[in-house]
């Protein structure tokens, strides 16, 4: 098993092949949301972005959200906002047309949440366009250059800064995941491909290595429990405003 963990896989999963059916992927987005809860991408968030924005005393922003699924996300942004007094505008981009459609229908209770079908890898967007740009679990499905790509593309449409969550290659997360995830997974996609995502994913200092690449200013990469990564960087434009103390930071 530590073999397969030395390095990322390469093996593209269903969800990139378009190997299942309509119904699967509608099986798929619905357990996914769950695993989601269960492992923690809100605590994530909110431990992250939501504390930049508490530490910067934000009362309004605006946020894309790259390859946001369902959107998920950002409806946990939403509420928070909500709870805390705050505005936001929000959008979800999504290259495929059916979670572009359920960003909006899931979302309808939130009218600050939009979606826009777009492609990571030339961003649909001006310069600067929103104050922060985040994904989640979404970079492990690309190949290291096209991370590198997307990198840039969110630090160019970014203001202050970029969020990339992402699942941490580690070996007790994969036997968690191909033992215990058996028992409560039922949907056949979303069993075979959680476990080949954590083996597309990353180790801290390959994601680290992408940053510098993609030539990114003030970035770190940080743990979070369970088994997440959370590569932060400066957006280019508040590079630009303010250079920083230095070109990188570290990975955690």
């Amino acid at each position: 098993m530590l073999d397969k963990l030395k390095r990322r896989s390469v093996k593209l999963e269903y969800i990139d092949t378009g190997d299942y059916t309509p119904a699967e992927y509608e099986g798929c987005i619905g357990e996914l949301q769950l695993v989601n809860r269960w492992m923690g991408d809100a605590h994530t968030l909110k431990a992250t972005l939501f504390r930049e924005i508490e530490a910067r005393s934000l009362q309004r922003f605006s946020i894309l959200d790259v390859g946001a699924g369902s959107g998920e996300l950002l409806r946990v942004t939403a509420t928070w906002v909500r709870q805390t007094g705050r505005s936001l505008s929000a959008v979800g981009l999504e290259l495929n047309e059916r979670s572009a459609e359920s960003i909006n229908e899931e979302s309808n209770r939130f009218s600050e949440i939009s979606s826009v079908r777009g492609d990571a890898l030339e961003l649909p967007f001006a310069d600067s366009t929103f104050d922060y740009v985040m994904c989640s679990l979404f970079t492990h499905h690309f190949v290291d250059g096209q991370v590198v790509q997307i990198l840039r593309e969110m630090s160019r449409v970014a203001k202050r800064r970029i969020f990339v969550i992402d699942l941490h290659r580690h070996p007790v997360a994969y036997f968690l995941y191909t033992t215990v995830g058996k028992l409560v997974l039922h949907n056949r996609l979303l069993r075979h491909d959680g476990a080949l995502s954590i083996l597309r994913s990353f180790k801290a200092d390959e994601l680290f290595e992408l940053a510098q690449r993609a030539d990114l200013m003030d970035s770190r990469v940080e743990r979070h429990f369970p088994y997440r990564l959370v590569l932060s960087a400066a957006a280019r434009a508040s590079v630009h405003l303010q250079e920083p103390e230095s070109a990188s930071s570290r990975a955690a």
